[in-house]
């Protein structure tokens, strides 16, 4: 009994930290309709889009560097309404859009 009671939990925890998750994102970038301002695409579906670290974004004098490896222009990059940082990406796993804090917040 113990053992099904402690996989339930190994199996349950995750899927609710997953949902968690989407919801958290589909709230304002699903619900706004956003669309990348390069391909016109619609910045995510379900899982697409995910926060990144404040200390893992430098500004430039052109844009946003992510993890030390993605160059993100400034004319590429749309305001993020929550002041967090967000990449939305596509299945093939490139960036679709990326929302970032107004400057100054």
């Amino acid at each position: 009994m113990l053992r099904y009671f402690a996989r339930s939990i190994l199996i349950v925890a995750p899927s609710l930290f997953i949902v968690s998750f989407a919801l958290a994102h589909d709230s304002w970038i699903s619900r706004g309709a956003f669309k990348s301002p390069i391909s016109n695409e619609w910045c995510c579906g379900e899982g697409d889009c995910f926060v990144i670290p404040s200390d893992s974004v430098q500004m430039n004098g052109v844009g946003y560097e992510l993890f030390g490896v993605e160059m993100v222009p400034f004319t590429e990059a749309m305001p993020s309404p929550d002041g967090a940082f967000w990449r939305c990406k596509r299945p093939d796993g490139s960036r679709r859009c990326f929302f970032a804090p107004p400057p100054g917040s």
